[in-house]
C-alpha cells in the first residue's frame, strides 16, 4: 500500500466564527493523486510552486488564513504531495480575497493567487465544490450568468445565492434589498446583451486556443 500520511483537517463550522475540531485520519501514499501538482502548476502558471520553502510568510500576510481550515502554506504542500480531494473541498479557496498579499511577499516569487485561481476552476469542473457553501454557490452562478446572457445580473445572482445556501438570510436582509431596489441600487431584472453569438463565438475560440496549446 506505501508509507502512510497523516492527514489533519481543521474543519471550521459554517458560521466562520473561528471555532472548529480536529479531525485525524491515515491515507495511503497509493491514494494520493500524484498528477494533480503537474496540472495546477500548467493552469496556473505556477510551475515555482515546487520551490516552495514552507517558510509560512503568505499565510502570515494572508487577512482571512484564520477563517481558513488549511492555511496558504498548508494549500501550497497539500497540491505537491497530490492530497485532491482535500484542497478541492476545502473552503481555503473560496476565502481567498484576492489580494495578492501572498504573491507579492512570497520570497520564491511564487504565484499563489493564481495557484488559488486554478483551485477554484478545477473544485467546481470535478464537482468538488461545496453545494451550500456561499462562495463556491455565488461563484458558480456568476459563470453560469455571464455565459449564458453575457452580463452580470445582481439581484437574481443574490437570489440564487440565497436560496441555495441560507433562506433565512434572505429574509433577514429584505428590508435592505427593498431600499437599495427603491433608490435603483438593486434590480430583479436579468440583463442581457444583445449579441449572443458573437460571445459564443469568443468563448469557443478562447476553448480552442487552450485545446492547441495544451497539445
Amino acid at each position: 500500500m506505501g508509507k502512510t500520511i497523516d492527514v489533519k483537517t481543521f474543519a471550521l463550522n459554517g458560521t466562520a466564527n473561528g471555532r472548529g475540531e480536529i479531525h485525524r485520519r491515515i491515507k495511503y501514499e497509493s491514494e494520493l493523486s500524484r498528477d494533480f501538482k503537474e496540472k495546477i502548476a500548467e493552469i496556473a502558471y505556477g510551475e515555482k510552486l515546487y520551490s516552495c520553502i514552507q517558510c509560512g510568510t503568505c499565510s502570515a500576510t494572508c487577512p482571512v488564513s484564520h477563517y481558513m481550515d488549511y492555511t496558504p502554506r498548508k494549500i501550497i504542500q497539500m497540491v505537491r504531495e497530490g492530497f485532491k480531494e482535500e484542497v478541492l473541498s476545502s473552503s481555503t479557496v473560496w476565502l481567498c480575497a484576492s489580494c495578492y498579499s501572498c504573491t507579492v511577499e512570497c520570497p520564491k516569487g511564487i504565484k499563489i493567487t493564481d495557484v488559488m485561481y486554478a483551485l477554484k476552476r478545477e473544485a467546481i469542473s470535478s464537482a468538488y465544490h461545496s453545494k451550500h457553501f456561499p462562495a463556491s454557490v455565488l461563484a458558480n452562478s456568476f459563470f453560469k450568468q455571464v455565459l449564458d446572457h453575457g452580463r452580470n445580473s445582481e439581484g437574481p445572482l443574490l437570489l440564487k445565492m440565497y436560496l441555495k445556501t441560507n433562506p433565512f438570510m434572505l429574509i433577514k436582509n429584505m428590508k435592505l434589498g427593498f431600499k437599495l431596489w427603491k433608490t435603483g441600487r438593486l434590480s430583479l431584472k436579468t440583463e442581457k446583451i444583445k449579441n449572443k453569438r458573437n460571445l459564443n463565438k469568443l468563448l469557443k475560440n478562447i476553448e480552442k486556443a487552450e485545446e492547441a496549446e495544451a497539445k
